[in-house]
């Protein structure tokens, strides 16, 4: 592991917090993913993510803020419903996208008019964020801590892995406990509209606005993770139906290719020989474990990897849109 990976503690946030405010990059644990975190509101330090991850620079960041009261800093004509679902699920897996205010930059929002904020819950990203807060910081600016368009990271070793020593220090604040990104809602006047699932079920949300959010039209904003190819291995990777996965691993290695599968309901066959892995069966545990077991598979030595689709329901709404772009083509 990077010798730039240190243990969470109080000593080492403080050092983060004195690193975020000279303009460097820090990667810290949050309840979804680890984030690559600059200061939001210097635009130096916020370019600098994009290069660390090879970042097309349109593509808009999400700021974390230490909690709701530093909303009004970053966005401007907030809507009551957003109020709401801040109020009921900050902090947590949830990010805003709202008209922005004077602080946010180009740099931030991808040169648009919005810009996506969310409270993280995860303590280590809370002591640091309140850490930076002390020292002036309005905010830290952090997508996932990995080169673009790869898997994301739910441990310090997968930041180490894709960025090493691109980042001034990685905060261990161990495996992440949701293991997917945050949900992303948008507002068009009082209309909210989903952008990415995530962490936070579509169904809670609807509990609190009194119905659903709607899809986003094609004048919505760009978002984080909305490319059609996103969260993708380095090897190929296909989503198969349970009932069709023994007769393709049997396709392919008449084709002499060596083959990795991550599996849930079907059953191993007794003469497969490359790296298998049982996801759990429900959906909230397979998420936590998805994005590592997507890297165990990808660090074998494989020609493909092979996915069992998972089931059609809203519970596996979020698992669902990341192995779409996992696999897409």
């Amino acid at each position: 592991m990077s010798a730039n990976v240190v243990a969470a503690n109080a000593g080492s946030i403080e050092r983060a917090a004195d690193e975020l405010a000279r303009g460097r990059l820090v990667a810290f644990p949050t309840e979804t993913v680890y984030g690559l975190g600059a200061d939001a509101a210097n635009p130096a330090a916020v370019r600098a993510i994009f290069a660390a991850k090879g970042r097309p620079p349109d593509h808009p960041l999400i700021v974390h803020l230490p909690d709701a009261t530093h909303l009004d800093a970053w966005a401007r004509d907030v809507p009551p419903g957003a109020r709401a679902l801040a109020r009921a699920f900050w902090p947590g897996p949830l990010t805003l996208v709202l008209p922005r205010a004077p602080l946010a930059s180009d740099e931030v929002t991808g040169g648009q008019d919005t810009v996506g904020v969310r409270v993280p819950a995860h303590p280590v990203a809370r002591e640091l964020l309140a850490a930076f807060a002390a020292r002036g910081g309005h905010g830290i600016a952090a997508p996932s801590a990995n080169r673009y368009g790869h898997v994301s990271p739910t441990t310090a070793a997968h930041v180490a892995d894709d960025l090493g020593e691109r980042v001034a220090l990685i905060l261990d604040g161990g495996p992440c406990d949701v293991g997917i990104e945050s949900t992303i809602v948008a507002f068009d006047g009082e209309r909210a509209l989903l952008m990415r699932p995530g962490g936070l079920g579509v169904d809670a949300i609807a509990h609190v606005l009194g119905r659903a959010p709607g899809s986003p039209s094609q004048g919505a904003p760009r978002t984080s993770g909305s490319h059609a190819s996103h969260y993708a291995p380095r090897t190929a990777a296909f989503l198969v139906d349970a009932h069709a996965l023994a007769a393709e691993l049997a396709r392919l290695a008449d084709r002499d290719e060596d083959v990795a599968v991550l599996a849930r309901t079907a059953p191993r066959p007794a003469e497969f020989e490359g790296r298998w892995i049982d996801a759990p069966r429900d959906a909230e545990a397979y998420a936590r474990d998805l994005y590592a077991n997507l890297r165990a598979l990808d660090a074998s030595p494989s020609d493909a990897i092979l996915i069992e689709a998972p089931p059609d329901e809203a519970a596996w709404l979020a698992v669902r849109d990341r192995l779409a772009r996992a696999t897409h083509r």
